[in-house]
């Protein structure tokens, strides 16, 4: 596939995966939130994104297994979008986690109508190879906060990004990314959920990658 191929394509792994509302628009891999993670078999968050004036999208987090990696521990982070015009959509990434940073392994996609896909492994080596997971090395400390959500009211640590991005609002109780709430310039993401019985939605044996399996009108499962 040439490089405009790829890029099609790492816009539309991005739409489902992106989990900061304006996020970087990176290719091929998702972009994680700047939070301190916190890897739990079974908990995960949800969120309401916006971003500018279009409408609001829901987006789940959730840790769905683990597994040794070339004697590393891996997490199974699953990420499902809902709201978008294809209907729900579902990545789950394979991050092996290193110190503060989180490296991918493996992509699995699914969307509605379609067989689960692993994607290629040039995806995986768009952009940086590794993810900082702690904010506390990329922001600054402005004190404890407590702050309402739908999903209740949590006592935060309240950060302003060094690069003046936006503030982000943490609570050890939100995990995997201990996420309550974020404020960018044009975008804001909020806890609506907590997860504590999350469960793999991709079904079905993963088949290797097929472009024509990416838009709505490409063949469907059998």
């Amino acid at each position: 596939m040439n490089r405009t191929g790829w890029a099609t394509i790492g816009v539309l792994v991005l739409a489902i995966a992106t989990v900061v509302a304006g996020a970087q628009m990176g290719m091929g891999r998702p972009a994680f939130p700047h939070g301190i993670f916190q890897p739990i078999v079974g908990a995960g968050a949800q969120y309401q994104m916006q971003s500018g004036n279009r409408p609001a999208t829901t987006m789940e987090m959730a840790i769905v297994g683990k597994e040794a990696v070339d004697g590393k521990t891996g997490y199974w982070l699953e990420m499902t979008m809902s709201g978008m015009p294809m209907g729900e959509m579902v990545t789950k990434t394979l991050m092996i986690s290193e110190g503060s940073t989180l490296t991918p392994s493996k992509i699995i996609m699914q969307m509605p109508g379609r067989p689960p896909m692993e994607m290629p492994a040039q995806m995986g080596r768009m952009g940086p190879q590794s993810e900082p997971t702690d904010i506390r090395s990329v922001a600054d400390d402005l004190g404890q906060e407590t702050v309402t959500t739908p999903a209740g009211v949590f006592s935060c640590e309240h950060y302003r990004m060094k690069d003046g991005s936006g503030e982000t609002w943490i609570s050890e109780k939100a995990p995997p990314f201990a996420m309550v709430k974020f404020q960018g310039k044009n975008s804001s993401m909020v806890l609506t959920k907590l997860i504590t019985d999350a469960k793999d939605k991709i079904t079905g044996t993963p088949q290797p990658f097929n472009p024509m399996q990416m838009t709505p009108g490409g063949p469907p499962s059998h």
